[in-house]
């Protein structure tokens, strides 16, 4: 029998929406793929040659469970120049990607029947691995006029003895917001363990990023290069972990994972020392298509009060066109050809809006905000 577990964890509807998007291609369809979150660039020539050279130099083997030495090390080093906070590389640990690190996380955090607090809305996979680890899910609800930013009050009323951990991630997916400093300083002299999904620092074009290890010690932090070095398909990420927590991930690691792939840790030092030009560049045509997307979709009757200003998203409420947001993207994908995310699937608060992402070029996003202006306009008539 199927565990009870998997039974009731919910689809990625997002992949579900690019699924469909893609049997419609293979029937010929052209499709303007606004719905997943990567990046459309390459993978800097920089970071290419030193996985090239890492294969051609043998390294080919595994790596200490935690990751390569040196490649810790730049992460620490990254931190310090950024946010001016000092970590060692033994609170490091390399992962395929930022998924596994919330696995081995969630693994040696939550017993059973401890509480997360997120917000609503989330990322859509938050909840599934925290239920995964039998923890339980309690969400606090964010608002537009907010910016989608927690309310601090709301979250200690939310508080038990039960709660483990608050998960917070700025800037947001969905909504491209960021949390403020002022907010973070203040959720951080909560009690329970800071949870600070940091996947998309580095994307911010107004205001400026902060880590959590600004505020507290008390914290772990999910982070990686898939999106800011438009990597994804590399498989690249890291948790910084309070001490403590170190040898039980470290084992839980060598038994699930063994280690990152090791010619593609050679590959995160070069993004982190030889990238800063490519991300520079990249930066700047992201924030020209975010000011571009906003300015139409604002024309089009959609309502975003507080304009995001991070990452590669726009959290567009609908609900002027719909209350289903699910059903609206399918008929959106259907009829205009463009492929949308359904606000519901990042929880119930995010129902009526719709996410857009500007993660593709200037000309794809032109020719998907005329086909979504069409879509309306026949809706209507």
């Amino acid at each position: 029998m199927i565990p009870d577990r998997l039974k009731e964890m919910s689809s990625f509807i997002v992949m579900d929406i690019l699924e469909k998007a893609h049997e419609m291609e293979l029937g010929g369809a052209h499709i303007i793929h606004l719905e997943v979150g990567e990046p459309d660039f390459d993978t800097p020539q920089c970071i290419k040659d030193a996985a090239c050279r890492a294969l051609n130099d043998g390294h080919t083997h595994y790596t200490h469970s935690l990751g390569l030495l040196d490649l810790r090390e730049a992460i620490c080093e990254h931190y310090l120049k950024t946010y001016n906070v000092s970590v060692t590389p033994d609170r490091v640990i390399i992962s395929s990607g930022t998924s596994p690190a919330m696995f081995v996380m969630f693994s040696a955090l939550l017993e059973i029947g401890d509480q997360v607090i997120i917000s609503d809305p989330h990322y859509a996979c938050y909840p599934n691995f925290i239920k995964f680890m039998q923890g339980d899910v309690v969400t606090v609800p964010v608002y537009e006029e907010d910016g989608f930013q927690y309310r601090p009050e709301t979250i200690n009323a939310k508080i038990t003895d039960k709660t483990k951990a608050i998960f917070i991630n700025s800037p947001s997916n969905p909504t491209g917001n960021l949390l403020s400093k002022e907010r973070m300083k203040e959720i951080a002299e909560f009690t329970p363990y800071i949870i600070s999904d940091e996947i998309y620092h580095g994307l911010v074009y107004e205001g400026k990023e902060h880590s959590i290890l600004e505020f507290t010690d008390h914290a772990f932090v999910l982070n990686g290069f898939s999106k800011l070095y438009a990597m994804t398909g590399l498989r690249l990420g890291y948790l910084i972990a309070p001490k403590p927590f170190m040898r039980s991930i470290q084992k839980i690691q060598q038994n699930f994972f063994i280690s990152a792939n090791s010619m593609v840790q050679k590959a995160g030092i070069a993004a982190l020392k030889e990238a800063g030009d490519d991300i520079a560049r990249m930066k700047k045509i992201y924030n020209d298509r975010r000011r571009y997307m906003i300015s139409r979709l604002k024309n089009m009757g959609f309502k975003i009060p507080v304009e995001p200003t991070g990452a590669f998203y726009v959290f567009a409420n609908a609900k002027h066109i719909s209350g289903n947001s699910y059903e609206l993207a399918f008929n959106i994908l259907e009829k205009a050809h463009v492929g949308v995310t359904p606000g519901i699937d990042f929880g119930k608060n995010g129902e009526g809006y719709l996410r857009f992402s500007y993660a593709n070029s200037k000309e794809n996003i032109s020719e998907g905000m005329d086909r979504l202006e069409n879509y309306i306009k026949n809706r209507y008539a």
